[in-house]
């Protein structure tokens, strides 16, 4: 390696650095709340495992080991979490890390804390670099005025293929159907499927609002979030399909409210099973290719699921 290649090479890794210090950052944020919030363990272990992903498929990896830096703590770690460091190598996480520690906040606050939740999660966001494992925004969904909360973030990831990976992921692992099938309808790319159209459309009376997480201003829904959804948008900028905080929110508000799941089921008449099925397929293929880019070639097939209590 010449002596200009090793300066690019430096100068690329310390751009990288963020993610490490960022991440030893919110393990410690979450550490301290989990010991005042009892039965959230279980957010610490998914949210070490997710991290500790994110770190092996980075374009500079880093290991558990060089992510924690500190002895103590990442023997402490291993013995109280042993899950996140046997399977960050051969299991995907469901989520990113983020959206570990926005249910911790939310559970810590209380649901019907909205301002204090977003408050708590900006309090934090401002300790951190940008880029690396935190979400721009948050969103909020309900039934109607008087009625649980449901949160979601925006994909705390870097770069589109670890994007690409937990999207398709949680669309597999996590999100509701209906929310994976709209996804599915676009993913990979910004382009509609030919087959198949999951879309859906929520109802006007129902509150999906999201909100810049550093300065906490309201947001409208961007432009893929109003092909996915049918949210009333006049915004024209499309970010990633699936990448956005009301997927989510919207995830949550309808594995809970049925009513409201009924009144936006998908009205296409290519969504059959059949093409939802082949949907799933071709996201099943894209998603591995995207694995072999980023040389994740250990993957045994399974989503992580995190140590209760």
């Amino acid at each position: 390696m010449d002596g200009q290649e090793r300066a690019r090479r430096e100068e690329f890794l310390k751009t990288q650095e963020p993610l490490r210090r960022n991440a030893f950052r919110i393990i410690k944020a979450m550490l301290d709340w989990c010991n005042q919030t009892p039965g959230s363990k279980h957010f610490v272990d998914e949210m070490l495992h997710s991290i500790f992903f994110l770190g092996k498929v980075n374009n500079a990896p880093y290991t558990p080991e060089s992510i924690v830096g500190n002895e103590e703590i990442l023997d402490n770690l291993k013995e109280k979490y042993p899950g996140p460091f046997k399977f960050y190598s051969t299991q995907l996480p469901r989520r990113s890390p983020f959206s570990c520690v926005m249910d911790m906040v939310v559970m810590h606050n209380g649901q019907e804390k909205e301002d204090q939740i977003k408050q708590t999660l900006k309090d934090l966001i401002n300790g951190l670099e940008e880029r690396f494992l935190v979400s721009s925004t948050i969103c909020v969904s309900q039934k109607s005025n008087n009625s649980v909360r449901h949160y979601g973030v925006s994909m705390s990831t870097s770069g589109p293929n670890p994007g690409k990976i937990v999207i398709a992921a949680s669309c597999f692992s996590r999100w509701d159907d209906y929310v994976a099938g709209a996804v599915m309808t676009y993913y990979p790319d910004k382009v509609k499927k030919s087959y198949f159209d999951g879309t859906i459309k929520i109802p006007n009376n129902v509150r999906c609002q999201a909100f810049n997480l550093r300065e906490g201003d309201a947001m409208p829904p961007c432009r893929s979030c109003g092909n996915l959804f049918g949210l009333h948008t006049t915004e024209t900028r499309q970010w990633p399909y699936g990448n956005c905080a009301e997927a989510e929110s919207l995830s949550e508000l309808l594995k809970k409210e049925e009513e409201v799941k009924n009144q936006a089921r998908p009205t296409s008449p290519t969504c059959t099973p059949e093409n939802t099925q082949k949907a799933k397929e071709s996201a099943l293929k894209q998603l591995q290719n995207v694995l072999n880019m980023v040389r994740f070639k250990t993957w045994d097939k399974d989503f992580y699921n995190p140590k209760t209590e």
